[in-house]
């Protein structure tokens, strides 16, 4: 046991010992910057500053090698960037710290400089690394504020919100994508992705330099094979001009965790963070079919995912090998019918909502008119196809292809007013003509005889109508006739015999007599011939006081 005069020496560096512990890890868990003097060794972490994201070495997988990295702070440890991707570290020695010369670095036991910022000429000012609540990591000139390094310049194989996929064309920086070798091994895989300037810009996903897929280019409104949709996650903004062709997209909720990644077999992914399910949910993936492929119809030829075929040879054209056509092998694409006849008696007949061919031998003319274009393509007896440049608008610009045509495709998410001409032989155009002479006559007619049809039973059914309402309004009238009825004789002596004197005035009809009244005794009954006209006669007069709708010889006695 100690003694008293012991204890008290080994209290205070007992508290002094654990007052260093407890400081080291709190700066081992808290901290978000690295100064010229201050390491982050393999146990140590950095943590931004809304402890979204953290900076510090793993061991991927089963692998036994040590990388640097950075992930989400979450329970499922994910990795958005590797520093060290060529040169893994083989044990827990490696140290990353700023070096002499304000660079970052990472060092082994032997001080080896396993890998670096390596930026020339850096200033002498003093320099911070900081790892930002962007998941950025940057080195940053305290007195000016400026980034003169950053990792989102220099992309794993994840895209995060706020970093630029693309080029910037004045410095010649590319940032692209490129996949895992495998889910134990971070080194660069067999897949790449970026975008590809040249013409009008695309994204390309690559295995080695071979094309897997593209989204089409950009005409100015959307890619013509791919549409960035509207969401509630984040918003996407492409961006093309002189300096810098990028893509990128920002959170509405800085709380929401997505990313958008190129895996290791060589798929690119929309990922989501379920809180409620502690995983990664996919929204979307590309390649997301078959027609997404590259060139899988060949050359020549239009892939439409809702056909049964899939593949058909544009206008023009037949397939290469009709047997591997039969057999549903579109590798070798299509070929013309027949030779073009430049540059006499051709055309062109117009695609819409297309996927445009991949820009492989063109030529493009931002000023040029459609109509213009058209007239260029001609000239040319190589030029194959045509199509604006720019869609925003009514469209302007002009882009010319040559010789085959390759990977287009019809899309099934969207429509796009953006036309592509395919260049055809006289033949094809009159027969398109002709089809549509044909296609015109057939509706001309079926319309017509639509319209007699339907005019027709109207009318019958505006007679029916008609002929029932009268007859509710004669049976109305006779159901509602209450007067007393007198014959013929009664009449004519009220009348006096139709004396002038009774006379009051003259209609349509003929004239209209005044009437004395008659009362008691019976009336004689009606007999002679001509009776039934004057009844019917003084009926039309409107002297329903005197007679009723039923003929003389059915009017009874007035009693």
């Amino acid at each position: 046991m100690l003694s008293i005069s012991m204890q008290f020496v080994f209290l205070p560096v007992a508290c002094y010992i654990t007052a260093i512990i407890l400081a080291l890890a709190k700066i081992s868990e808290a901290a978000e910057t690295i100064t010229r003097y201050e390491v982050i060794n393999d146990s140590m972490t950095l943590v931004s500053a809304g402890g979204k994201f953290k900076l510090g070495f793993f061991r991927p997988g089963n692998s036994e090698n040590r990388y640097l990295g950075i992930w989400f702070n979450i329970p499922t440890q994910t990795i958005v960037w590797v520093a060290n991707r060529n040169n893994p570290l083989n044990d827990s020695s490696g140290v990353l710290k700023v070096g002499d010369d304000g660079n970052l670095i990472l060092v082994g036991h032997t001080e080896s400089i396993i890998w670096s910022t390596n930026i020339q000429n850096m200033s002498s000012n003093i320099i911070i690394a900081q790892l930002l609540d962007s998941g950025n990591l940057v080195l940053r000139d305290e007195k000016t504020e400026t980034y003169v390094w950053q990792s989102f310049d220099y992309p794993s194989d994840t895209l995060l919100a706020g970093m630029k996929f693309g080029w910037n064309l004045r410095t010649g920086l590319n940032r692209n994508l490129t996949s895992w070798k495998s889910a134990d091994d971070p080194s660069p895989g067999d897949f790449s992705s970026g975008v590809d300037p040249r013409g009008l810009p695309q994204f390309v996903l690559r295995k080695g330099s071979a094309k897997q897929f593209r989204s089409g280019p950009w005409n100015g409104v959307q890619f013509s094979g791919i549409r960035i949709t509207a969401n509630r996650l984040f918003i996407s903004k492409f961006v093309a001009d002189p300096e810098e062709v990028y893509f990128e997209y920002d959170l509405y909720n800085k709380s929401t965790l997505t990313i958008f990644m190129l895996s290791y077999s060589g798929a690119l992914q929309r990922l989501v963070w379920s809180s409620s399910s502690v995983g990664w949910l996919v929204m979307h993936t590309l390649p997301n079919d078959q027609c997404d492929n590259y060139g899988q119809c060949g050359s020549n030829a239009i892939c439409t995912i809702s056909d049964a075929r899939v593949c058909s040879c544009l206008t023009g054209y037949v397939p290469k090998s009709s047997q591997d056509w039969d057999v549903l092998i579109w590798s070798d694409g299509c070929i013309r019918t027949n030779p073009l006849n430049c540059p006499r008696e051709e055309g062109f007949i117009a695609l819409e909502g297309m996927k445009l061919p991949d820009l492989l031998q063109f030529w493009m003319n931002t000023s040029m008119t459609l109509k213009d274009c058209r007239k260029e393509c001609l000239k040319n007896c190589s030029c194959t196809a045509y199509a604006n440049s720019d869609a925003t608008g009514g469209g302007n610009g002009c882009l010319l292809w040559f010789g085959d045509l390759i990977d287009i495709r019809k899309p099934t998410e969207y429509d796009s007013n953006q036309k592509l001409y395919i260049r055809v032989t006289a033949s094809y155009l009159v027969s398109k003509w002709d089809s549509r002479k044909k296609m015109m006559l057939v509706v001309t007619v079926t319309t017509s005889i639509a319209l007699v049809m339907f005019f027709g039973v109207s009318y019958v059914i505006w007679k029916r109508n008609q002929q029932g309402t009268r007859a509710k309004i004669e049976a109305r009238d006779e159901e509602n006739l209450e007067l007393p009825v007198f014959n013929m004789v009664t009449i004519a002596e009220a009348t006096h015999n139709f004396s002038y004197r009774n006379k009051i005035g003259e209609g349509g009809f003929g004239p209209v007599y005044k009437i004395i009244e008659m009362r008691g005794g019976e009336t004689p009954k009606l007999y002679g011939v001509g009776l039934k006209r004057v009844y019917n006669h003084l009926c039309y007069l409107g002297l329903r006081n005197l007679c009723s709708s039923r003929l003389p010889e059915q009017i009874p006695s007035n009693q």
